[in-house]
């Protein structure tokens, strides 16, 4: 059996792949879904100085306690950007890498250079969308009752993590078993960029006809893909 470490995006927490691991446990696997520094449940702890970087680092000092040492990680949104920097910097217990619709940055290259949306809210540390933002375009695609269960659960995502570039200065020189899963649907990230990842890192590629948040709209769909090893 295999484990997984599942990475959430901006303005979530590991709630969001609640249906997701559940599927990847009922088949026997260890699944871990934290919700990073600063979101979430952990928004209370919202400081200055929390970046992808860090946020990385106290993943990788969570499988280095867990003693996890051959860890399939699985990265949405912009915790593909997290998950880049955790496989750096925690190299020998990583063994494969899975891109769910997720952000996959160059070593300098910033959130901003691939999508162009302005923050709804911003304070000196956190970026937030209005409710509004996500009843009619967040989860619009949602059943009702999903989106409002999910709709209650976002919250403020710490603002340097996602305007700050990207530090990986060795990432893409390196070897990878990869995954990247394309939500057809969805216009960010954009297409191209998911492209590129897959080329770069040679990756399998899976396409899913639904939007951004496939871990609510198709989890046990996700949960297979996650779970098959690429090749």
């Amino acid at each position: 059996m295999a484990t997984f470490v599942l990475i959430h995006g901006a303005y979530q927490g590991g709630w969001i792949w609640r249906d997701v691991a559940g599927h990847l446990r009922a088949k026997g696997h260890l699944v871990l879904a934290p919700s990073l520094d600063g979101c979430a449940e952990r928004g209370h702890l919202l400081r200055p100085g929390i970046t992808t970087e860090s946020q990385a680092a106290e993943l990788a000092r969570l499988l280095h306690y867990e003693d996890i040492r051959d860890a399939v990680l699985a990265g949405t949104s912009t915790g593909g950007m997290v998950m880049c920097s955790l496989a750096e910097q925690a190299r020998p217990r990583v063994r494969r890498l899975v891109f769910v619709d997720a952000l996959a940055l160059l070593d300098g290259e910033r959130l901003s250079d691939f999508v162009a949306r302005p923050t709804a809210i911003a304070t000196e540390l956190t970026a937030e969308l209005t409710p509004h933002d996500v009843e009619t375009r967040l989860f619009k695609d949602l059943a009702p009752e999903l989106r409002a269960w999910a709709a209650a659960r976002i919250g403020p995502h710490p603002r340097a993590a996602m305007e700050e570039a990207v530090a990986l200065p060795s990432f893409w020189s390196q070897s990878w078993a990869a995954t990247v899963i394309h939500c057809t649907q969805s216009p960010n990230p954009p297409a191209a960029l998911q492209r590129r990842t897959a080329e770069r890192l040679n990756a399998a590629w899976h396409a899913l006809d639904t939007g951004h948040y496939p871990m609510l709209s198709m989890p046990e769909e996700l949960a297979a893909l996650i779970a098959r090893e690429p090749g």
